[in-house]
């Protein structure tokens, strides 16, 4: 992949975290891995058979479209959807055997008048207020689903809001009123064996969460999800372009449009093929630092569709055309460091590489 803008993908690393999680619940709960928007950008056709070695038990997706994909693709696990909207053909999904999400009262009219066969888990709003079914609809919409004789309620489902912030009281509201739910759903008459409300950062703080099941996205890929803290995951994903131009700047002298930077010293500038177009946004502009060779140097100047600069100061280490350039990743800042800088989060970071970066893996070996 020489002269490529590419993402290598340590499938070890993944592996590891998986195993580390599913040693944390122990063998009594089941392990969802999330893997929507392509896990995270890790590429979901190649990372799940390496999480189902490591001891996933199924899968997680927001859409039906990804789910269908990643059936086709091969996948014979149980695979959850959670967004779909009330419009859409239900049919191919629940034929392909994919469990949905119940959001509201709404959805769950949708599926009993489709009268096709489906496995569901109902959604409740538990304090998040972004989807789910909202409390005084919490009755109606378990009586609808157990009265219809085609639909088999596998358990509900949440979301937290502040699992990041460990001692956020809103994560025991959250928790409680996730409880009275299920509580609700069995006196209605419905079984729910398998219930999940802890994500990455619940999984990894608050084991009173899990329940029969968790739901685990960030930290399989190696994505700290709590500021500050240090589980023991590793890193999946390495960002890198490669240095297609070296030259000289003199003090006074600017660079990239507006020469919004300008140099203060003689020194040697390098131009690195990854832009805007490929996913690093234009707003990153003096937040992102560049490993090359194992040293760190600042990005100047404006970051444009096909390409930045990095500033070598004099080049003490004779930085030349052809070297990789790590955005983020091993052998550059982590992408929780470059979330930290540019105000953002590593989720987001993992998520950015798009456009002309081509995709690689790694420690495949090591990940059985």
């Amino acid at each position: 992949m020489v002269g490529m803008l590419k993402t290598t993908i340590d499938l070890s690393a993944i592996a590891h975290n998986v195993r580390l999680i599913k040693e944390k619940v122990g063998p009594e709960v089941k392990l969802m891995c999330v893997v929507k928007a392509d896990a995270y950008g890790h590429g979901a056709a190649k990372v799940v058979p390496v999480m189902a070695r490591a001891g996933a038990d199924c899968f997680g997706v927001a859409t039906l479209r990804e789910a269908v994909d990643l059936r086709r693709a091969g996948v014979d696990a149980p695979i959850v959807a959670w967004i779909w909207q009330t419009d859409e053909i239900l049919e191919e999904a629940l034929a392909n055997g994919i469990e949905v999400a119940v959001n509201s009262l709404e959805q769950a009219h949708k599926l009993v008048k489709a009268d096709f066969p489906a496995e569901v888990y109902v959604k409740v709003e538990t304090g998040m207020h972004r989807s789910g079914v909202d409390e005084e609809d919490w009755a109606e919409t378990f009586k609808v689903l157990r009265d219809a004789p085609h639909i088999k309620v596998l358990g509900l489902m949440s979301h937290f809001a502040c699992a990041d912030e460990p001692d956020n009281p809103h994560n025991d509201a959250q928790e409680e009123a996730f409880r009275t739910a299920l509580q609700l759903a069995r006196e209605i008459g419905l079984e729910c064996p398998v219930n999940h409300l802890a994500n990455s950062p619940a999984v990894l703080t608050r084991p009173s969460s899990y329940f029969e099941q968790v739901r685990v996205g960030a930290a399989c890929y190696g994505l700290e999800p709590i500021e500050g803290r240090e589980h023991g995951l590793r890193p999946a994903m390495t960002w890198s372009g490669q240095i297609f131009n070296v030259k000289p700047i003199q003090p006074g002298e600017g660079t990239c449009y507006g020469l919004t930077w300008k140099a203060d010293k003689p020194g040697f500038l390098a131009t690195v093929d990854c832009g805007y177009a490929d996913g690093l946004p234009r707003g990153y502009q003096g937040d992102l630092h560049v490993g090359i060779g194992g040293h760190l140097y600042p990005q100047v100047g404006r970051i444009c569709m096909d390409q930045i600069v990095v500033d070598l100061g004099e080049n003490p280490h004779g930085v030349d055309t052809g070297q990789d350039a790590v955005i983020f990743g091993n052998g550059g800042v982590s992408a929780t460091d470059l979330a930290a800088a540019a105000g953002t989060i590593n989720y987001e970071v993992v998520c950015l590489p798009d456009g002309r970066t081509e995709r690689e893996y790694i420690g495949e070996e090591n990940a059985q």
